[in-house]
């Protein structure tokens, strides 16, 4: 039977995922709760609903389709219980305001790699091609493998962006049809890492060695957060540790921290818990690009 993944969408035209231009594949699922996270609708498995207060005219329809009473009306706004909604798709369809937006549609994978295909053109002029991303596209490793697979034997250059928080044996169902790896590093200290994700990281420094030692090209990822982890110690010991990755590491790229995913929690009713901390200034992503360029690693700010 053909695999079928859970997606959010496909950002086409990309130049931050990977060499060249590329369309970007965002699965839904993620075992990591980033405090920082900029795409917190992606982290459940499950599709999520969006919630935008300023379309809203109180009009009551979404009322009368929402399941067991899961949406209420108070002063003009609608309050949503996403826990007991199980239809997100009708309510989204049938606000006549287009007040809400469902997230997350399922797919075969014969039906995305032919999506995928139509922008060949642009991934062969300029080097590009498909990056798998999320949330953490390793969850559905066998539907993120046959959509792999049937690309690169187009000729697509494919590449896998992943936090490595996944048992080796996940990633090397998936690792064989990748041609490159974006590879997030959010901390090397433990404490720091279970804080500020949930889990900690000797997994993902485990499986960072095992695929430097596959010879496949990295590209290391690292966000820097403001008074989070950004202390020297800290950074030194990330560069380091790439650095003993040896030849297989061709860039890192310095994420500076950004509170652009602010709007997307309040639209999920969520809370942001990082909203007082200040954004990475371009001057403090300089100053780890040049550690790493000091270390011989080539580097590049915001990917």
């Amino acid at each position: 039977m053909e695999p079928v993944g859970l997606i959010s969408k496909i950002q086409r035209y990309s130049t931050r995922d990977g060499p060249g231009i590329r369309s970007t594949v965002f699965l839904l699922g993620c075992n990591l709760s980033c405090k920082w996270c900029a795409n917190p609708e992606l982290i459940s498995s499950e599709p999520q609903l969006f919630y935008f207060p300023d379309r809203c005219k109180g009009c009551g329809t979404c009322i009368s389709i929402g399941s067991g009473g899961s949406i209420k009306l108070s002063e003009g706004i609608c309050e949503v219980n996403r826990a007991g909604l199980n239809n997100i798709g009708e309510v989204a369809a049938g606000c006549p305001y287009d007040a809400y937006e469902a997230v997350g549609h399922y797919i075969g994978a014969e039906a995305l790699a032919k999506k995928l295909l139509r922008d060949r053109a642009f991934y062969m002029q300029s080097g590009g091609g498909v990056t798998f991303s999320g949330g953490e596209p390793c969850l559905q490793a066998e539907f993120v493998r046959e959509t792999a697979s049937l690309l690169r034997a187009e000729g697509i250059n494919v590449a896998l962006d992943t936090a490595g928080c996944i048992p080796w044996e996940t990633l090397a169902l998936v690792l064989p049809e990748t041609d490159i790896v974006l590879y997030d590093i959010k901390t090397f200290d433990a404490d720091i890492h279970i804080n500020l994700t949930g889990a900690g990281n000797e997994l993902i420094l485990q499986n960072a060695r095992r695929i430097a030692e596959t010879g496949k090209p990295m590209f290391i990822r690292l966000m820097v957060i403001p008074g989070i982890n950004d202390a020297h110690e800290e950074t030194d010991a990330k560069l380091e540790f790439i650095a003993g990755l040896g030849t297989s590491v061709k860039r890192v790229d310095i994420l500076p921290y950004h509170r652009f995913g602010l709007g997307k929690y309040e639209h999920l009713g969520l809370r942001y818990e990082l909203a007082d901390i200040p954004e990475c200034s371009k001057e403090q992503a300089e100053a780890v690009a040049r550690k790493a360029e000091k270390l011989g690693i080539p580097a590049s700010i915001g990917g």
